[in-house]
């Protein structure tokens, strides 16, 4: 009778806000936010099963020559448990034998959003919500990739949102608002990156400044591109993949795109002797957490889980690859009670349409995975990342 009564009060409670007008003041970047469209419960009711590869790591390298570090937006416990039901009881999550939990709160508050959190990830420094490779005192902090390049080592970044949203954002920016996606767009111009896909188009070519940043990074060797069938044709050079105008549609409709970004993107890494540093984000995660939708969580894990398989398939082969998989947040505060491991049904329920203040799972595999164990700060992550590569 109580949960009955408080989801009669919070569908109220949601309708009233709609009635009363209530308005959202953010851009079209952030609609996936908006607690009009939440539902309290819904069900997955299964799909097809895909086969599931187990690797052995190499235990004889201490120290990585490459690291592929993997965010699944907003990914708790409960959303990488929903894809193993989903997918008939296994991931390729399962191959990471080296599992710990990160704190995630910011500089200036408890629940963190996706800017703070990245930059944590990838500046090893909290700070306020909102910021973008800032400090709490609004100062640019240097990243990890931005490191990674001063060492030698190639970059890349891969998203299936803008690539100017705040987590990749994160990787390769400095500007004290997330919102700013012009400003971050323009961060990319003479960043040294050697890869990134993503969408965003519309941050590179239809700017209120009048640049067109496309051409500029054209003219600095770029191959610009903006389909999936000619960004999987690059072997080599440097590319920009800009896929859609502003956000990539969820899973399935943009099909096998983030494995097949993975895979370029690590195709024409892998070339580098000197070794490289990618991020690569499963963003929609978050999205399907916000708006409580069990099925987008399902689809967007599992899509996730693929490319973390296409990533395994590299480090597992030389050996000398770091993997870490971890997550910015947990979005929505989701819960499973009730699931069918032989046909991939997930029931899920939400406390929330927003993020919660609860730990992730970190996971690693490969040289150095040891050092990813146990309650660490979402700060760790990128300073332990830093001594592996001696940056």
């Amino acid at each position: 009778m109580r949960n009955f009564l408080m989801r009669n009060v919070r569908q109220a409670f949601l309708l009233a806000l709609i009635i009363g007008g209530f308005t959202f003041t953010g851009n079209a970047q952030n609609e996936y936010m908006d607690p009009a469209n939440r539902k309290l419960q819904e069900t997955y009711n299964g799909g097809d099963f895909y086969p599931v590869k187990h690797y052995q790591q190499n235990t004889r390298k201490k120290r990585p020559k490459n690291v592929i570090l993997m965010i699944g937006d907003g990914m708790g416990l409960a959303h990488a448990y929903a894809g193993l039901t989903a997918n008939g009881g296994h991931l390729f999550l399962e191959n990471f034998k080296s599992i710990g939990f990160s704190k995630t709160y910011s500089s200036d508050n408890y629940v963190t959003d996706s800017a703070a959190g990245g930059t944590a990830l990838a500046c090893g420094e909290k700070t306020y919500n909102g910021a973008i490779g800032m400090n709490p005192q609004k100062e640019p902090i240097v990243n990890i990739r931005e490191l990674a390049e001063k060492k030698g080592l190639q970059t890349g970044l891969v998203s299936t949102s803008a690539i100017t949203h705040a987590t990749p954002a994160s990787f390769i920016a400095h500007q004290p608002s997330r919102n700013m996606y012009e400003a971050i767009a323009a961060d990319f111009i003479n960043s040294g990156i050697d890869v990134f896909i993503g969408g965003g188009v519309d941050h590179f070519e239809k700017r209120k400044d009048g640049r067109n940043l496309s051409e500029e990074l054209r003219k600095d060797g770029y191959q610009v591109l903006y389909n999936m069938d000619d960004i999987t044709g690059v072997t080599s050079g440097k590319l920009a993949g800009l896929t859609a105008p502003v956000h990539n549609p969820a899973e399935p409709e943009r099909g096998d795109m983030l494995v097949q970004s993975t895979k370029t993107a690590l195709n024409i890494l892998t070339k580098n002797k000197k070794g490289y540093f990618i991020m690569v984000e499963g963003s929609q995660i978050d999205w399907g957490g916000h708006a409580n939708k069990t099925p987008y969580v399902v689809e967007e894990m599992l899509d996730f889980d693929k490319a973390i398989g296409a990533a395994l398939d590299y480090a597992a082969r030389d050996g000398e690859t770091l993997i870490i998989v971890t997550a910015d947040h947990e979005t929505g505060g989701m819960s499973i009670n009730e699931g069918d491991m032989s046909t991939g049904k997930v029931v899920g329920e939400y406390t929330t349409g927003h993020h919660t203040g609860i730990m992730v799972p970190v996971y690693a595999f490969g040289p150095g995975a040891e050092r990813f164990t146990g309650i660490m700060e979402n700060t760790d992550i990128q300073k332990k990342i830093k001594d592996l590569l001696d940056l």
